[in-house]
């Protein structure tokens, strides 16, 4: 039997979701239309609102519907950035880290590389210690010299290949003291750990279904009510004219179930994968004495659990775990078919051969022990040809 071990790439549909969610496909009407068809499914976005919005701890007009984490991280991170600098054009200056998901990295550099000279925002860039985590001091240092000069900060709430979770909450209050407003990416942490928008502080906050047992092709962004942000598209204007587009009354219905379904199971939830998080990493630990856990005394995400296998190429590990049918990782499926090393592994002080030999393995809603099992009676052997491949490179 197949056995899937990458939810944090993408987790598969709930089957109560999937229930409601093509049940609202067959919605007649376009959600901006004033007749009864139109309405119904207007009636759809708004009630997907009202119930995202209570799962995430905000106002339901601070909820901007999008196509997922990747558009809504782009909207943040350029429309406040436009806000801010076209408020005050000393304001070019984003924090942020090396370790960020793409969505949020690439966004940083086309702002940092394109436009005029002096439009061009000026990254800097958070150290890593060994364990994931950024300087709480170097923050609050920075800001006390260039506060005036930073435009946003943005950090992930949890890291989407090594789980190691951002203290995000006193961020927010050093950025607070500052003036700077903050924008998180928590694609990987919410529906994992609690995430809730008012409770942190945030400008800004970046979720998306599919990584909660929702649909593919829906997420959304928290935009707090007194941030203004530049629109990066253009048109009708249907999200506080922030994002424009037909809504998506089917994929925003079927969010904000998934949503508060992995709300209401949580607790239940990270109890269980915080056992079977200890379980794997004892028993791989047998199996290769050598592993090492990354972040392994950092707060992570029950959910996640990223190793590195030394002298073991990671892509060739993912491989044979696959032809035995047990799907894992070696990181962000952005990047899935490009062989490079770890972009989060460098950032984290690693060099090239060690950012290359990590697997991520990650739980969802359905993982069970016997997913785990599975799982560990393949390795041994996959692990054997693994090494034996990487002495032959």
């Amino acid at each position: 039997m197949a056995v899937y071990l990458d939810h944090a790439a993408s987790s598969p549909i709930r089957p109560e979701v999937l229930l409601r969610y093509t049940a609202d496909l067959a919605l007649v009407g376009n959600p901006s239309s004033v007749h009864g068809f139109g309405q119904r499914a207007r009636q759809t976005i708004e009630d997907a609102r009202e119930q995202l919005a209570a799962a995430v701890g905000c106002h339901r007009s601070e909820v901007i519907f999008t196509s997922g984490g990747t558009e809504a991280d782009n909207l943040a991170i350029k429309g406040l950035y436009w806000s801010r600098f076209n408020a005050d054009n000393r304001r070019r200056v984003i924090i942020s880290t090396a370790a960020e998901h793409h969505a949020v990295l690439d966004a940083l550099e086309w702002l940092e590389s394109h436009g005029p000279e002096h439009q061009r925002a000026e990254l800097h860039l958070l150290e890593l210690d060994a364990n994931g985590h950024f300087s709480l001091e170097e923050l609050e240092k920075f800001l006390s010299e260039r506060a005036d000069e930073v435009a946003l900060i943005s950090l992930m709430w949890a890291n989407n290949e090594t789980g190691v979770i951002s203290p995000i909450a006193r961020v927010c209050q050093i950025a607070r003291d500052h003036g700077v407003p903050v924008h998180s990416d928590a694609v990987a942490a919410f529906g994992h750990v609690p995430v809730h928008f008012a409770g942190s502080g945030l400008a800004l906050l970046t979720i998306t279904a599919h990584k909660i047992g929702g649909p593919v092709g829906v997420g959304a962004l928290i935009v707090s009510r007194d941030i203004d942000l530049v629109p990066v598209s253009h048109g009708g204007g249907q999200e506080r004219k922030l994002r424009s587009g037909t809504l998506n009354a089917a994929g925003a219905g079927a969010f904000a179930l998934a949503a508060t379904t992995a709300r209401a199971t949580l607790n239940e939830r990270a109890e269980r994968d915080g056992a079977l998080k200890a379980k794997l990493i004892a028993s791989i630990k047998e199996i290769a004495p050598a592993v090492q856990v990354t972040a392994e005394n950092a707060e992570t995400l029950p959910s996640t659990v990223h190793i590195r296998f030394t002298d073991c190429p990671g892509d060739s590990l993912l491989v044979l775990l696959d032809l035995k049918g047990v799907a894992v990782s070696t990181g962000s499926a952005c990047q899935a078919g490009v062989i490079n090393a770890s972009h989060v592994m460098l950032a984290m002080g690693r060099d090239e051969a060690a950012a290359s030999e990590c697997i991520r393995v990650s739980f969802g809603y359905d993982t069970s022990e016997e997913d785990i099992d599975q799982l560990l009676a393949v390795l041994p052997a996959a692990y054997l040809g693994s090494r034996k491949a990487g002495a032959v490179r």
